[in-house]
């Protein structure tokens, strides 16, 4: 990757279409929140977009409907969204000026999912799932699955290698400007 893509210090977020990446856990809700802020820039969890509530409950989109909502969004102009890879974003990744991926190590998601599970059981951080012990499991599934998919995930980058931001810890995020 690009000097940028591994030296946060030098990183500036400029452009109005930022597409935050990163697995379970790697701090892609909380960067968003904080960026949108700073930034006066409206996000939109790509979580969101894939299941949304219904007048019956919650509802998979087919990756169709993701796309379509997706257009919308991106024609009233300035946008963050953050979220795990999927096939259905693909177009996220050439539509975006900066894509930043979070890359915290292993330990520190492991450590992150097994709070984040504990703070929602005793309700102190709300979810848009039941934050059961199937959940918990998946969380982890998910992240030993990006490990072993890395290298797969991490040649997808290189494609976009002159807007992404690789940031591989909190201290980094305070970096950016």
């Amino acid at each position: 990757m690009n000097s940028k893509a591994s030296n946060p210090a030098n990183a500036e977020i400029v452009g109005s279409k930022i597409l935050i990446i990163g697995i379970v856990a790697s701090g892609k809700t909380t960067l968003a929140q904080n960026l949108a802020q700073q930034l006066g820039i409206p996000w939109y969890e790509l979580d969101s977009i894939v299941h949304h509530l219904t007048p019956a409950g919650r509802s998979k989109r087919t990756p169709a409907e993701q796309m379509e909502v997706i257009r919308e969004i991106d024609a009233k102009g300035t946008w963050i969204f953050e979220g795990t890879d999927r096939d259905s974003y693909q177009s996220l990744y050439a539509i975006a000026d900066k894509i930043i991926f979070l890359d915290p190590p292993l330990w520190k998601r492991k450590i992150r999912i097994m709070t984040r599970f504990i703070k929602q059981k005793l309700g102190i951080e709300r979810c848009h799932y039941k934050p059961n012990l199937s959940m918990l499991r998946r969380m982890y599934i998910w992240t030993r699955e990006f490990e072993q998919n890395r290298e797969h995930f991490e040649s997808k980058l290189q494609r976009y290698d002159e807007k992404v931001i690789r940031l591989r810890d909190t201290k980094d995020i305070l970096l950016l400007r």
